[in-house]
């Protein structure tokens, strides 16, 4: 039974861009570990710069401005609270322009 000819096509297509995606994989495999190592850093870092602010700015406050509780580790909770935004906001917007990348190849 022969195949329709769109049909063979589409599959043809199908299995080219596949073929396509996976010798780009292979070539750039080393770049890609750097990619990651460097993204893990900057992730690290989206963290910890909010999450120090924080705990500089609550360590001031306290001897500035003492209160019932203490500032930095309000602040301290604050600045990662914020850090692990940004980090989530950062790596989401990376993932949709992966999968929109993803989408014009095919």
């Amino acid at each position: 039974m022969p195949i329709p000819e769109t049909r063979s096509k589409t599959v043809a297509e199908a299995v080219g861009t596949q073929a396509a995606r996976k010798v780009r994989a292979r070539r750039s495999a080393d770049r890609q570990l750097w990619v990651g190592f460097g993204m893990l850093g900057l992730i690290g870092w989206s963290v910890v710069v909010p999450t120090l602010i924080g705990v500089g700015l609550g360590m001031w406050l306290d001897r500035v401005a003492p209160r019932g509780f203490s500032w930095t580790l309000a602040l301290l909770l604050a600045g990662v609270v914020v850090g692990a935004l940004n980090a989530w906001r950062w790596i989401a917007r990376e993932q949709r322009a992966i999968e929109h990348e993803d989408r014009d190849e095919e």
